[in-house]
């Protein structure tokens, strides 16, 4: 194993001193326990919203805290769920008195810790509505997970959903528009390679040098199959069927594409897969109004990529275009 770390289990919190220190007027980290949240602190009469999960896929979450996304995130341990405690304390840190909006992907940790966080904050009196982000259409369960997996939809989600609470909806409204993303979003991907989490000194899974893996989740959880290696738009196809097919876009639709890369693979890559995908979607009769291609929900190393097609109207897509300003993703200021 070679990485850029010291003690791999103080790598989270070193990590996130520097990324505080890098961004000092977007974030503030609190490490005790630990969260990111907005620099400002929580937005008086603003639905806050907080995410969060196992580190390892970053920029997620920590990155899309700021104007128009997060007003906190809860990194946990690498690939493994935060507890309670922390996710209590960073809703409480994004409490402007207007409720607060949990963003959760759908694995079983995730789940449970955030449910127990948020029933901990009721009693606190405020108020939490909480989403569970499950586009993911590989495979039905996992090792991590009842039901599909939440993968790139979550930054959809979470740049949508924060656009309706910075114009100033209610908390209802709020997770009305995020359960709409939600019901339009799908994902599939792939990787080329296997990661390896610092604590474990060793690859999650094991692939020849001439296999993929189709499907496989950000976890580096078995996907649907592996095949030998395909050239870029034969794997394209491969993924962007079955998101299509389980979305059932019309003709005629609108919609966003959204190519992932899992954190070893180049840019230049990432625009060859859109490349291809865009002319399936034309040839279709889609229109993609939209777009996103880079590295924003990632699996530490593991080389790959996901796709993702999020099905548009007006006001989703204007939610989209909305203003951000976060360490991730900024545009519109």
């Amino acid at each position: 194993m070679k990485k850029l770390i010291n003690n791999p289990q103080n790598v989270v919190l070193e990590s996130l001193r520097g990324f505080g220190r890098a961004h000092p007027s977007l974030v503030r980290i609190n490490e005790d326990p630990l969260f990111v949240c907005r620099a400002e602190g929580a937005v008086r009469g603003k639905v806050g919203l907080v995410s969060g999960g196992g580190s390892g896929h970053e920029p997620l979450h920590a990155g899309y805290v700021g104007l128009g996304m997060l007003d906190a995130a809860v990194p946990g341990a690498v690939f493994t769920s935060p507890t309670p405690e922390p996710i209590l304390e960073a809703t409480k840190a994004a409490d402007g008195g207007a409720g607060v909006l949990h963003i959760v992907k759908n694995y079983t940790g995730d789940v449970l810790n955030f449910e127990t966080a948020a029933e901990l904050a009721e009693a606190e009196d405020i108020t939490v509505r909480a989403v569970v982000v499950n586009d993911d259409v590989a495979v039905e369960d996992s090792l991590y997970t009842a039901g599909r997996r939440g993968v790139g939809g979550t930054v959809l989600v979470e740049k949508i959903a924060g656009a309706a609470a910075e114009r100033g909806d209610d908390l209802d409204a709020v997770a009305g528009v995020a359960e709409r993303v939600i019901g339009n979003v799908r994902s599939m991907g792939v990787a080329l390679t296997a990661c390896t989490v610092p604590h474990a000194g060793k690859p999650s899974f094991d692939l020849a040098e001439d296999e993929i893996e189709i499907g496989i989740g950000i976890h580096g959880e078995p996907g649907r199959h592996r095949i030998p290696m395909a050239g870029a738009d034969e794997i394209t196809e491969r993924l962007l069927t079955p998101v299509l097919e389980d979305l059932e876009v019309d003709r005629g639709e609108n919609v966003l594409l959204f190519v992932n890369g899992m954190g070893g693979t180049p840019l230049s890559e990432l625009y060859l897969v859109f490349n291809h995908a865009w002319d399936v979607l034309d040839q279709r009769g889609l229109n993609v109004t939209r777009s996103l291609v880079g590295s924003y929900i990632t699996s530490l190393e593991m080389q790959g990529a996901s796709i993702t097609v999020l099905r548009l109207d007006d006001e989703l897509a204007g939610l989209w275009d909305a203003p951000v300003d976060t360490p991730a993703l900024r545009r519109g200021i």
